[in-house]
């Protein structure tokens, strides 16, 4: 399984971004896929994830309400969309897959390579 995540850029503090999660190789279905980032000089964190059916996702405080977690198994995409960025929201951010549920950083099999987000004026 290999991911690609797309959408990153630079956006104006209020201003959203979709970030997409782009797999090849085996299908989606079986892997819950979580978003997670890493700014500068800090650790990388877990931004939000969702389960292999969609039916579970979950929230990193600083995000709930903010951005929107989905996935569409048939076009072997998971997205995020964010929505009210703040300067803080600037990272790298990561898409991982690991099998069926949700789980700690350490058991994420396969890792895209990141895509830079930055949220400035």
């Amino acid at each position: 399984l290999q991911l690609v995540e797309l959408g990153g850029g630079l956006v104006q503090p209020g201003g959203s971004l979709k970030l997409s999660c782009k797999a090849s190789g085996p299908t989606l279905d079986y892997y819950a896929i979580a978003w997670f980032r890493q700014a500068p000089g800090k650790q990388r964190e877990e931004v939000s994830c969702i389960s292999s059916g969609g039916d579970t996702a979950n929230y990193a405080d600083s995000v709930k309400g903010r951005f929107t977690v989905s996935r569409d198994n048939a076009k072997r995409t998971a997205y995020l969309q964010m929505n009210s960025l703040k300067p803080e929201d600037t990272a790298v951010y990561y898409c991982a897959a690991t099998y069926y549920y949700c789980k700690a950083q350490n058991e994420y099999n396969y890792w895209g390579q990141g895509t830079q987000v930055t949220v400035s004026s």
